[in-house]
């Protein structure tokens, strides 16, 4: 089960923080699975914002770079993506996926991200 939170509504330039909590997975599983944001908006495909490696090297879109940060915390097992200075470009359904063994994937249900301008 992976479960996203931190979504709402804001101001373009203002900041949202994400987290993806993967509750009932064990530590051994998590810690070395990659971890990437995703997000969606209406009518168009899913993309990817920024991944980050069991290593702890992280990705990101050229959209999000310079504003967005994605960080983990393997001891309770949380994933964060900082988002600061938000445009309405932004708005979209953000998703977690966690990958695990480089085959299954675990995907949270969404949370729900407006920036209005």
């Amino acid at each position: 089960q992976v479960v996203e939170s931190g979504g709402g509504s804001v101001q373009a330039g203002q900041s949202l923080r994400l987290t993806c909590h993967a509750p009932r997975m064990i530590t051994s599983t998590f810690n070395p699975s990659p971890v990437a944001w995703y997000r969606q908006a209406p009518g168009k495909q899913r993309e990817l914002v920024a991944t980050i490696a069991r290593d702890f090297e992280t990705n990101y879109a050229d959209s999000v770079k310079g504003r967005f940060t994605i960080s983990r915390d393997n001891a309770r097992k949380r994933v964060y993506l900082q988002m600061n200075s938000l445009k309405p470009e932004d708005t979209a359904v953000y998703y977690c996926n966690i990958r695990v063994r480089d085959k299954d994937d675990y995907w949270g249900q969404g949370t729900q991200v407006t920036v209005s301008s």
